[in-house]
């Protein structure tokens, strides 16, 4: 009997163990064809913003390349697609990758019970996870898991991980003949990367050799091209941190970015242990935080996503990530501090128009990167971090060269005068004014935070 490959995070072939998990159970029983097979789920789909579903049927059709035409798409609710899937190939297993989100987990739950009560009972297998070490392994002493970075880092090094899994051996993949095929997508005018596992792995060899080197001195800069620019494969499985942990030596480079892929595990065991952090502050005293509402902070709202704040840097950022799906992540701290601390509104705002957005949301980061910028998550006191937009301007962008990449409007202005354009003496007309006065609303954010503060203590 063939089993199934249940494709959700990991659009890959190589480095992918529930891959060789699903192989290995297909040739137990006789039978050596393996369903690629992807469901399109409506809850998800529905949620999500023109340029990711984009970036998701790119990359599908890239899979489907590798896999020689036979990927299996279907849409509906996992729930009954793949118990539906299952029982009309005979599959002797179902095969994951283990999803440790909220949903995800309740999904897969739902999906397991599904399985195992049907008139033949198909077991859901679950191999690997998205991460080096999947959330819940690593924790204190006590069993209790961590709250603070970099303890929980010291231990994610100490735990350690596999290396890269082996290439799979005479796969036969096989495509039942009643697939869906892709959804259609509407025309966009964002740009997107080039999708796939093979673009992901090329990415990642270019920037090895040409910006690894300098990676720890320019990754805050957001006017060159010193990032990976690897977090969609990373968030889509195209590439899987296992594959970039096993290229890096102990350079300076290479280990503040294997920092940052650590960072990316904290946040998703965070989630895994607090779910409920995925829509509620981490630290509930923060929950009776007064956020502005009503028509001017809506207003306010449609300013910053639009990228019409009179801040330079941060109309760029929010302009960059409509034109591609994707923000420096020093300007997404940039501008979610002035969402929250600027124009005093609600985090989850923010989050969610990111959520959205972003062809690279991944909802343990987003959610958790965000409450460190408000000041409910992780860190122990961030409520005091305010960035100054301008000051981030200058000391990041310090010619102005990504303002004037993203903002037209201020193209004629040179170097830095190009962060407080206010001042010149003839401001440009077709820019609009600052909003708000970012020295009077940061004293406003502080009385904000400190009257919560008092009253929790």
């Amino acid at each position: 009997m063939p089993s199934v490959l249940w494709f959700r995070r990991d659009l890959r072939c190589s480095d992918n163990p529930a891959l060789l998990a699903a192989v290995k159970s297909s040739h137990a029983s006789g039978d050596a064809r393996v369903v690629p097979l992807y469901v399109i789920d409506p809850k998800l789909w529905e949620s999500s913003g023109e340029a990711r579903r984009s970036y998701l049927v790119s990359s599908l059709q890239n899979l489907d390349a590798a896999l020689d035409g036979h990927l299996y798409v279907r849409f509906g609710d996992p729930t009954t697609v793949v118990p539906e899937v299952a029982h009309h190939i005979g599959a002797v297993s179902v095969h994951i990758a283990a999803d440790y989100g909220p949903y995800g987990t309740r999904r897969d739950a739902h999906v397991e019970a599904a399985l195992l009560s049907m008139a033949q009972p198909t077991p859901l297998v679950r191999t690997g996870s998205p991460y080096a070490v999947a959330p819940g392994r690593v924790s204190k002493e006590d069993g209790s898991p961590y709250r603070v970075y970099t303890p929980f880092y010291k231990a994610w090094l100490r735990h350690g991980w596999r290396p890269p899994a082996a290439e799979p051996d005479d796969v036969e993949w096989f495509t039942p003949a009643d697939g869906d095929g892709y959804p259609e997508v509407a025309a966009i005018s964002a740009s997107l990367p080039q999708c796939g596992e093979a673009a992901a792995l090329e990415r990642w060899r270019t920037f090895r050799v040409e910006h690894l080197s300098t990676y720890s001195d320019n990754r805050n800069r957001p006017d060159l091209p010193a990032t990976s620019r690897l977090s969609a494969a990373l968030k889509w499985g195209e590439v899987h941190p296992r594959t970039l942990l096993a290229d890096l030596d102990d350079s300076p480079g290479a280990e503040v970015f294997r920092r940052e892929l650590a960072w990316r595990e904290f946040y998703a065991d965070v989630l895994h242990h607090a779910p409920a952090s995925a829509k509620e502050p981490l630290d509930s005293k923060w929950q009776r935080f007064p956020w502005n509402s009503g028509p001017t902070a809506d207003a306010a709202f449609e300013a910053w996503a639009s990228g019409k704040t009179g801040y330079p840097i941060v109309d760029a950022g929010m302009r960059q990530l409509l034109a591609e799906g994707w923000m420096h992540n020093r300007v997404r701290m940039i501008v979610a501090s002035f969402l929250i601390k600027d124009l005093h509104l609600d985090w989850r705002r923010g989050a969610a128009w990111f959520m959205r957005h972003l062809i690279d949301g991944d909802l343990a980061s987003n959610q958790q990167g965000w409450q460190w910028v408000a000041g409910s998550g992780t860190d122990a006191a961030p409520y005091y971090r305010i960035f100054n937009p301008v000051t981030q301007g200058r000391r990041f962008d310090p010619d102005g060269e990504y303002v004037r990449r993203y903002v037209p409007e201020l193209r004629s202005i040179g170097n830095a005068d190009v962060h407080e354009p206010w001042l010149l003496t003839t401001p440009p007309t077709s820019y609009p004014a600052p909003i708000v006065d970012h020295a009077v609303e940061r004293l406003d954010a502080l009385a904000r935070y400190d009257v919560v503060k008092g009253a929790a203590e």
